[in-house]
């Protein structure tokens, strides 16, 4: 029997790193595999190698039972495998043909022939069922028919076997559905492969025939999917069992702590990113904010952190509105931080984790004495503590931040934010780019959090995050909130048509 893909001790070494330990994977025709694991597991340089972007150390690839050579991804759009990357490779003022076809554009003499070109892309379009014009420019296009464009790329390039990174991070739940009928009963069940990448196990279970596990660079095991459940596969990528649902009691809310009022930002193009958005935390309470990211989300959160001053509006903290806002004055007002990059906001990545660790507190008297000499004994023994009751491996007070696992640095970021007694907790994305086990934790943390009395508010893109959390959920939307819900009204289906803009009063109309 010949497989779509067939890798035989795939070994791929970096200075210090071993990326891909003697991998070996089959992946049948007519077929969705998905492949799973940890960040840093691996997956992403694996399939690097089988694109052609990187070469293996050793090792062997077999495509439709022939041994083949990758030696970039000219080899791999030869051989019928196309990729459609996490971040879009499309060019914005261009229409859906000319981007389709850019780089393989069909000639007449030294023309391009435009004409041969758009109708090949149109029967495409039409065969594959897509709600694509083909003369519409990408960047009047949403983010759902974008990656429809970046797959069509690879269907007019011949892919027989297409590779997906993390393809629904930027879909609605109702554009994730259009994507897996696509993949499942139209483009697989023609016969071809689908190789599929992500961390979200509810929908590996749902779109896949077979999965793959990768940990520490090594293949685990390949299981059918029927059968498998969401436990089950957490407990090959992290080698223990893990409690993928956060028990949480009722919440107890008490007075407003945080205020937000008619709170707008205008971008440098004149555009508001965040328009009128007006809503309050109170302390005991969870609130999520749920929407696919670029709706404001990140504009919003560093108007309350102080990171921006919002064009007008008021933003209150346990009742005060602040003269002249900034960080500083934002978290002596009692409010701490968990940044959606952690590399850019969260941590100093070539300081020592007793160093981030006391990041702007540096000058208070915790750790600094009278004459603005640093306490580094103090320092030293916060750093080892807070590593103990957060869990943070290794627990090195010298370490540099930038030598940490995503999953770790994140702990760092948690724990110093905790210390400082905060009233009003402000996480954005937390557990974005983290291990199932980091997960589970910051959950928890989060959680207790709010037990203990705070205002949390949680910014995430992952709407099974938002729900899994939040005691009431707003949605965002091209930087207006378009609706509110309390966690038992909300749903998958009701929050997925808030995040497309379909407001609810819109939906009952």
């Amino acid at each position: 029997m010949s497989y779509a893909i067939e890798l035989r001790g795939i070994t791929k070494r970096f200075p210090l790193v071993l990326a891909n330990d003697n991998i070996s994977m089959r992946v049948k025709w007519g077929s969705v595999h998905a492949l799973v694991g940890e960040n840093g597991a691996g997956k992403s340089t694996l399939m690097k190698i089988i694109y052609g972007m990187q070469p293996a150390t050793s090792g062997e690839i077999w495509v439709d039972g022939k041994h083949v050579q990758m030696h970039d991804p000219r080899d791999a759009i030869r051989l019928g495998i196309g990729m459609v990357h996490q971040h879009f490779m499309l060019v914005e003022p261009l229409t859906v043909t000319e981007n389709v076809i850019l780089g393989a554009e069909p000639t007449l003499g030294t023309s391009i022939n435009y004409a041969t070109a758009r109708k090949r892309v149109a029967e495409l379009i039409k065969q594959f069922n897509f709600d694509l014009d083909p003369d519409d420019k990408i960047e009047d296009l949403p983010v759902g028919l974008q990656q429809k464009v970046e797959i069509l790329k690879t269907l007019y390039r011949g892919a027989r076997i297409l590779i997906l990174d993390e393809p629904t991070a930027v879909l609605t739940p109702g554009e994730t559905k259009e994507l897996f009928d696509f993949l499942k009963n139209n483009y697989a069940k023609s016969g071809n492969s689908v190789i599929f990448i992500s961390h979200k196990l509810h929908e590996v279970l749902e779109i896949s025939d077979e999965i793959s596990v990768i940990r520490d660079g090594k293949m685990i095991g390949s299981i059918p999917t029927q059968g498998a459940t969401p436990e089950t596969i957490a407990r090959m990528m992290v080698g223990r069992d893990v409690v993928l649902r956060v028990d949480k009691a009722p919440p107890r809310p008490g007075e407003v702590a945080l205020e937000v009022r008619g709170v707008t930002v205008v971008g440098e193009n004149k555009k508001n990113l965040v328009h009128n958005v007006s809503f309050n935390v109170r302390s005991g309470e969870i609130v999520g904010i749920a929407g696919v990211e670029g709706n404001g989300q990140s504009q919003l959160v560093e108007a309350i952190t102080g990171l921006l001053r919002p064009t007008s509006g008021e933003i209150r903290y346990l009742g005060k509105a602040l003269s002249r806002p900034d960080a500083a004055k934002v978290t002596a007002a009692g409010v701490s931080h968990i940044p959606e990059d952690r590399n850019e906001r969260g941590l100093v990545l070539e300081m020592s984790t007793q160093e981030n660790l006391i990041l702007g507190e540096q000058r208070s008297k915790d750790f600094c004495g009278p004459l603005g000499l640093l306490k580094l004994d103090v320092i030293e023994r916060n750093a080892h503590e807070l590593a103990q009751k957060y869990d943070v491996r290794p627990r090195s007070a010298s370490l540099p931040a930038g030598r940490y696992s995503g999953g770790n640095a994140q702990k760092l970021i948690v724990a110093r934010e905790m210390r400082k007694n905060p009233k009003i907790l402000v996480a954005s994305q937390p557990t974005r780019g983290v291990d199932i086990g980091a997960i589970e934790f910051i959950h928890k943390q989060i959680v207790d959090a709010r037990d203990q009395g705070l205002a949390v508010l949680l910014v995430s893109a992952d709407l099974g995050e938002v729900m899994n959390l939040s005691d009431r959920i707003l949605v965002m939307f091209e930087g207006e909130v378009v609706g509110e819900v309390s966690a038992a009204e909300a749903t998958e289906e009701r929050l997925g048509l808030m995040m497309a803009g379909v407001r609810p009063e819109a939906k009952t109309a």
